[in-house]
C-alpha cells in the first residue's frame, strides 16, 4: 500500500477542500491516483471521487481493485452511484454487477438511462466465459458509402463514447459486418477526402461469434496481434468487439486456473482472502480426496505382492526410487505436453509425433537413471547377487518409458474427449503412474529374479 498521500487526503476530507480534492484526482495519471487511494475506505474512496469530474471518476474507479469497486457501490447513494455505472465501459460494468448484492442491482438498475440499462440487461445474458461475456458494445461503425470527410466528423461526434477507435467497423444498414479501416489508413486517406469507405476497406476479417470460449478469442487476438477483435452473431451482425486489454485480463484468468488445476485445486471464484474458509477447504479436499482414494490403490498393490517382498526384502529400499523416477518422468512430459497444447504449438493430429519424442526421451533418461541405479544399489546392499539387482535398472528403465507415454498420452486424450487438459496435471499422472509402477517393478523383479535364480541354479 502506496501510503504517501494518505494524510494529505485524509486532511482534505475532514475540511472538504474540493479543489484540494479535485486537483489530487487530476494531477496524476489515474492509475497512480487509485494506487494512493489504497488506504482508504469505501466511504472515503466515494467522498474523493466525488470531487472530480464524471470523466476523471470513471476512469480512476477502473482502476481500483475489484473487492474495493463492490464495496463503494454497496454502500453509497445508488443515485448518485447510477451515473458513474452508465459511464464505465458496457463489459466492466456488466462485470462489476455481476459481483454485486441483486438487490442492489435491482434498485440501481431504474436509475440508469434506458440505453444503458437495456445494454446491461442484454450483456448479462451472455454465459461467462464465453465471447459476450467481455465484449464492449461501445464500437466505431460506419457505412461504407460514407466519405473519409464525412467519417471522420462522425467518429468525432462518437469518440467520447467509444473505448477504441483504432479499428472502425463497417456495417450496412442491419449492422451486418462489412469490412474494417484503420484510423492510420483513414487519415493517409485525408488527401482524397472524397474517398468513400467502400473503395479502401479490407474485406477479409478475422471475427468471433458471441458464443465462442473466451480462450478461443484469446488465442486469435493473439496469433494475428490485434488492438481489438469484432464479434458477431451466427448472422455476421456486428455486436461488439473485445479489446487487447479485456484478452490480458482473460489471459491471465486462464494462466491462473491452469496454475491451480497443475496443483489439484479447484480454481478460487475469489481471491484467497475473500474465500470462505470452507469454500477453500472444499475446493482444495475435493481433490485431495480424489488422489487419497488413487494412493490406496498404490497401497492394495504392495499388498498384492506381500509374500514376494517378505521373500526378497531388499526390494523395499528402492521402491521410493522407482516411484518418484516413473511420477517425475510423467509429470515434466504431462506439463510439456499440456504448455504445447494450450499454446497451439502441437494439435491432435501431431499425436504420433509427440508419442514418439516423448518415448525417445524417456528411452534416453530412463538408460541414463538405469546405469545410475544399478551402481547406487550395488554399493548400497551387501547381500544380493549382482545379477540379481539388474531387476533395479530394467524397471527403472520401463518405468520411466511408461511415464513419458501416460505424460504425453493422458493430456492429448482429455483433449480429443474435450476435456480441459490441464484437469491430468502432475499430480494425477504422478499418482497413476506410481501405480503402474509399483505393478511393473513388482513383476520384473519376480519374473526376474525366479528366472535368473534357475538360471544360476542350473550352471552350478
Amino acid at each position: 500500500m502506496n501510503t504517501l498521500f494518505l494524510p494529505e487526503i485524509r486532511e482534505m476530507l475532514e475540511t472538504n477542500d474540493q479543489l484540494g480534492l479535485a486537483e489530487f484526482c487530476t494531477a496524476l495519471h489515474p492509475g497512480r491516483t487509485a494506487e494512493y487511494m489504497e488506504g482508504l475506505d469505501a466511504q472515503e474512496s466515494w467522498s474523493v471521487l466525488k470531487s472530480t469530474d464524471i470523466e476523471h471518476r470513471v476512469q480512476i474507479f477502473g482502476f481500483l481493485d475489484g473487492e474495493r469497486q463492490v464495496q463503494i457501490v454497496e454502500s453509497s447513494d445508488p443515485q448518485e452511484l447510477s451515473e458513474l455505472i452508465a459511464k464505465m465501459p458496457s463489459d466492466d460494468r456488466v462485470d462489476l454487477l455481476n459481483k454485486v448484492d441483486s438487490q442492489i442491482v435491482e434498485a440501481m438498475l431504474p436509475l440508469i438511462p434506458k440505453e444503458e440499462r437495456r445494454d446491461i440487461l442484454r450483456l448479462s445474458q451472455h454465459p461467462e466465459g464465453t465471447a459476450g461475456s467481455v465484449m464492449t458494445t461501445g464500437v466505431a461503425a460506419l457505412s461504407e458509402s460514407l466519405t473519409v470527410e464525412q467519417a471522420i466528423q462522425e467518429i468525432g461526434r462518437q469518440a467520447k463514447d467509444l473505448e477504441t477507435i483504432y479499428y472502425i467497423y463497417i456495417v450496412d444498414e442491419e449492422k451486418h459486418l462489412r469490412g474494417l479501416v484503420s484510423a492510420r489508413e483513414l487519415m493517409t486517406r485525408l488527401s482524397r477526402p472524397e474517398t468513400t469507405l467502400g473503395t479502401f476497406m479490407k474485406r477479409d476479417l478475422v471475427t468471433v461469434e458471441v458464443t465462442d470460449d473466451q480462450e478461443i478469442v484469446a488465442e486469435k487476438v493473439a496469433a494475428f496481434d490485434f488492438l481489438a477483435i469484432p464479434v458477431v452473431d451466427h448472422e455476421q451482425h456486428l455486436l461488439g468487439i473485445i479489446t487487447h486489454d479485456d484478452i490480458i485480463d482473460v489471459l491471465i484468468e486462464e494462466a491462473e486456473e491452469d496454475a491451480y488445476r497443475a496443483a489439484a485445486v479447484e480454481p478460487l471464484q475469489d481471491s484467497y482472502l475473500q474465500t470462505a474458509l470452507l469454500q477453500l477447504t472444499w475446493n482444495r479436499g475435493i481433490w485431495l480426496f480424489i488422489l487419497f482414494v488413487a494412493a490406496l490403490l498404490t497401497a492394495y498393490a504392495l499388498k498384492t505382492y506381500k509374500v514376494e517382498i517378505d521373500k526378497v526384502t531388499w526390494l523395499v529400499f528402492f521402491i521410493p526410487l522407482i516411484m518418484s523416477s516413473g511420477g517425475n518422468t510423467g509429470g515434466q512430459s504431462a506439463t510439456l505436453v499440456i504448455r504445447a497444447l494450450s499454446n497451439n504449438d502441437i494439435r491432435l493430429s501431431d499425436a504420433r509425433q509427440v508419442i514418439l519424442r516423448e518415448l525417445l526421451t524417456g528411452l534416453i533418461l530412463g538408460g541414463a537413471l538405469a546405469m545410475l541405479g544399478y551402481l547406487v544399489g550395488f554399493f548400497m546392499l551387501d547381500g544380493p547377487a549382482s545379477y540379481e539387482l539388474l531387476v533395479v535398472p530394467i524397471t527403472l528403465l520401463v518405468v520411466v518409458l511408461f511415464g513419458a507415454f501416460c505424460g504425453a498420452v493422458l493430456p492429448l486424450l482429455f483433449r480429443r474427449l474435450g476435456v480441459d487438459e490441464a484437469l491430468m496435471s502432475t499430480p494425477f499422472v504422478t499418482v497413476l503412474i506410481d501405480i503402474g509402477g509399483i505393478i511393473i517393478y513388482m513383476f520384473v523383479a519376480t519374473r526376474m529374479i525366479e528366472e535368473l535364480s534357475t538360471v544360476v541354479g542350473n550352471a552350478g
